[in-house]
């Protein structure tokens, strides 16, 4: 038998969500052909789900492997420097208990898991951001093996990558979708202290937030929720995105229960195994309300047909709701009982809710008591027609329930106890497909080739050579007929071929025998599988690597203040300031073209700052940025690193890179990087185990900024100021208006957008790491940059730049700098240990 693990995999794979053991055999009894988890000891994006721990990986990756299914751990958090110690021998115990592969955002982790454990596979998380064939190409020679694209790309974007790209491609297909790129998300750290690149995301874009437009509130009436997308259900487009090369549908789920995972994988399973036999792939009414009673915020096809930001984002609602079910006639108060209109199927047990403003704690919604029909009780199911139905006792607030509302069936229980028989007791996975080739010759063994994607293959052959026959010669059909009795066995027959000379005879016993034989070798190769062990490098490879991370080596010079403006306004009251190196971040680039010899008649360098995403068909902004003779490039992907290196340019990779160790630092600084600033989700103790680590004088700080929390595919511009529903027809409503969100405390925070109309919402209170400059400078960083938001007047910007200058000086502390400015005194996510107690919920 072949390496389990060296086998590719050919067929595309259902790729199903576990959080804990219920999920894991609901995910292999229903059919997928993977399953992705978290671990207990953290690095996870879920870091809520119950996950496993490392005691229970051999006992999981046994109970996958023999079940034909791959099992991927996911280590896809950003990993600190102090914490590279503590992953690494994690990382031997991945490997060692036989996981498939692991699922990696961080650029230095994958280098470490390389050398540490160089035949497991990696594959690059969503959180990674890889929105591009060029992106990928960056990553390819790190021996990543899969890339899973941001949510954000649709079918045709994904097939344009496919043609320039040999990496296989994972999709998302179904569950919730992030407003936000991930990865690139700051909203949960800056709002309430919580981590997203470190698996503890707040869900602040499930929050009602109010518009605020050029001053005034627009009235957007049931409109509150304007961040919070629909959820994905791409069944209809399984054969769209085969065509388009995804080669794993994964399914979003690890927070919820096992009875989702087994309700909507089995739904995929037979949509790709539709799609893979020709045929459409078409689900009944029944079987869509199924999948939305597990769970739905409403289905949608997110951005896989392009972007549609009024269906996206109607912002009615940002819960789970279900089907809708009926509406409401009639209140009788006194009776407590409530008449309805049904529109779907509704009986006592069923879970309900009734539309009504959940901010307020308005949203009612309780179980059936019982149904009512004409007077008469309702046994089983009504369908249609007026009914009446009640609740137990206090479980339902009737002054919140009026006529008109909709009414949503959240709940079915008989559907809940039909999906929890599929995984418990016995568990029957779906049988491994096999692949036969037989060859049959008089005179020689009948030899038998088998095959499977997941167990390699195996040979055999008939004891004795074959005879000729004097009746029933040998044919096709025959050996389909006896090699398909598999029942019961866990394999099935997916085609069989065979080349037969002559007219040979085999007894129907010596075929039965052979297949006995074929089912005891599969078994044991089952078993193999399940022991199956890595080489993996037990000397202590990180610090090898951090040897090799180059340090400082020369004495730095004088501290440099840089300042990032995003207007002509701001650009001039910086070069005004006498500011030697100044970005620019323009929502039009044309405007570089005045920028970039205004900054050079002044004598101050100006660098220009790329978009956070590029696209497929995008790559034309970067040449549009290069013909302006900018002295440099601030860029914020793997695309635009690559573009301006290799047109010799100095780049500066900028904090969407998410550096957040040495290891990501060296390797963007061995791609062409000049200099690095570290991630946003490092706090002010993280930052200075990481500065000593680091050649400093290749770090650049940002120490004054407005934090940008939400950085969205979605234009909320479009979705609420405009009658169109993107780019092409929306009028562009971001040039006209200055708009802000206000959130539930009554932070007004600024909307703004990018050149590719992707959104950015920037936190309203500008946070100051003015009390990190001096432990930085003692550390060697000469680097330090401020970045301006609102257009002050010329004045207001000059006293910022003063402060900091005198900052930098020494003629001034850290914290009379926050304090003048009335900034939230925080480096990053947070300040660390010096911070005072947040509650990190206080946003929900």
């Amino acid at each position: 038998m072949n390496d389990p693990q060296a086998s590719t995999v050919t067929r595309p794979e259902l790729l199903a969500p576990a959080g804990d053991w219920d999920c894991a055999r609901a995910a292999i009894a229903n059919g997928a052909d993977a399953i992705y988890f978290g671990l207990e000891t953290g690095f996870n994006a879920r870091a809520r789900a119950k996950n496993f721990s490392l005691d229970d990986l051999p006992r999981l990756m046994e109970m996958l492997h023999w079940h034909g299914v791959r099992g991927y751990t996911t280590v896809n958090t950003l990993t600190f420097s102090d914490e590279l110690a503590t992953i690494e021998p994690i990382i031997r115990r991945i490997a060692e208990a036989g996981t498939d592969a692991v699922l990696v955002q961080d650029l230095g982790l994958v280098g470490l898991i390389r050398r540490t454990a160089p035949e497991l596979p990696i594959h690059a998380s969503t959180q990674m951001t890889l929105t591009s064939a060029e992106c990928i190409a960056e990553i390819e020679e790190t021996g990543i093996e899969r890339v899973v694209l941001a949510r954000e790309l649709s079918v045709n974007e994904i097939s344009k990558i496919h043609d320039k790209t040999t990496m296989p491609l994972e999709a998302f297909v179904h569950g919730a979708l992030c407003v936000a790129y991930s990865g690139q998300c700051l909203t949960s750290e800056s709002l309430g202290g919580r981590s997203a690149n470190r698996g503890q995301c707040a869900q602040a874009c499930r929050l009602p937030y109010e518009l605020v437009c050029d001053g005034a509130d627009i009235d957007l009436g049931a409109q509150k929720y304007l961040l919070s997308p629909q959820d994905l259900a791409a069944f209809a487009l399984v054969p769209e995105l085969l065509a388009a090369g995804v080669v794993s549908f994964k399914i979003e789920g690890r927070l919820k229960t096992p009875e989702y995972v087994a309700n909507i994988t089995r739904h995929y399973r037979q949509a790709i195994d539709a799609a893979l036999a020709g045929k459409p792939v078409t689900f009944t009414p029944r079987q869509v309300e199924e999948m939305e009673l597990s769970f739905s915020r409403g289905f949608s096809p997110g951005w896989l047909h392009g972007c549609d930001h009024k269906m996206l984002v109607p912002a009615t609602s940002s819960s789970k709701r279900g089907v809708l079910v009926a509406e409401v006639v009639a209140v009788d108060d006194r009776r407590k009982r409530v008449k309805l209109e049904l529109h779907g199927r509704l009986k006592a047990g069923d879970g309900i809710v009734f539309e009504g403003d959940r901010a307020a704690g308005k949203e009612q919604g309780g179980r059936v008591f019982t149904v009512s029909q004409r007077g008469r009780r309702v046994t089983g199911e009504a369908t249609s027609g007026e009914v009446e139905i009640d609740f137990p006792r206090g479980s339902v607030d009737f002054q919140y329930i009026t006529p008109g509302l909709k009414v949503w069936k959240s709940d079915d229980p008989a559907l809940t106890r039909e999906l929890r028989k599929t995984y418990s007791g016995e568990l029957h996975g779906r049988d491994i497909p096999l692949t036969i080739n037989a060859t049959a010759r008089v005179g020689q063994p009948l030899r038998v080739f088998v095959s499977s994607e997941s167990l390699g293959q195996i040979e055999l052959e008939t004891e004795a050579p074959l005879e000729e026959a004097r009746k029933h010669a040998l044919s096709e059909s025959v050996l389909q007929e006896q090699f398909s009795r598999l029942g019961g066995s866990g394999y099935s027959l997916e085609s069989l071929s065979a080349k037969i000379a002559g007219t040979p005879m085999v007894p129907l016993s010596v075929l039965g025998k052979l297949r006995k034989e074929m089912i005891t070798q599969l078994d044991e190769a089952r078993q193999q599988m399940a022991r199956f062990r890595r080489t993996i490098q037990h000397d202590l490879v990180l610090s090898q690597m951090q040897s090799e991370v180059e340090t400082a080596t020369t004495e730095p010079g004088e501290p440099k203040l840089i300042v990032l403006t995003r207007s002509m306004h701001q650009l001039e009251a910086a070069i005004s300031q006498g500011v030697e190196t100044v970005y620019a971040d323009f929502q039009d680039i044309r405007q570089y073209k005045e920028a970039v010899p205004l900054a050079h008649d002044a004598g101050a360098k100006i660098f220009l700052v790329t978009p956070r995403i590029q696209k497929p068909g995008e790559m034309g902004i970067f040449k549009a940025l290069s013909k302006h003779g900018a002295d440099g490039y601030v860029v914020r992907n793997l695309s635009g690193l690559k573009y301006f290196t290799e047109l010799g340019a100095t780049c500066i990779a900028d904090f969407s890179f998410n550096a957040a160790n040495e290891l990501t630092v060296d390797w963007l600084r061995k791609h062409g990087a000049t200099r690095v600033t570290p991630s946003y989700d490092l706090n002010r103790d993280q930052l200075l185990v990481m500065a000593q680590h680091c050649a400093t004088q290749h770090l650049e700080l940002v120490i004054h900024q407005h934090m940008p929390m939400f950085h969205m595919e979605h234009c909320v511009f479009c979705s609420v100021l405009s009658p169109g529903t993107n780019k092409t027809n929306c009028g562009r409503p971001c040039d006209e208006h200055d708009v802000k969100l206000r959130d539930r405390v009554g932070a007004e925070h600024p909307l703004v957008a990018d050149v590719g109309c992707r959104n950015t919402l920037f936190n309203k209170t500008p946070q100051s790491g003015a009390e990190i400059v001096q432990p930085m400078l003692e550390l060697g960083v000469r680097n330090f940059r401020i970045e301006l938001l609102r257009d002050d007047p010329p004045g207001e910007i000059a006293r910022i730049i003063s402060l900091y200058r005198d900052l930098l000086r020494g003629n001034i502390g850290g914290e009379e700098v926050w304090q003048q400015l009335k900034a939230l005194n925080r480096v990053g996510v947070t300040r660390g240990t010096l911070e005072h107690d947040r509650d990190p919920l206080a946003i929900i």
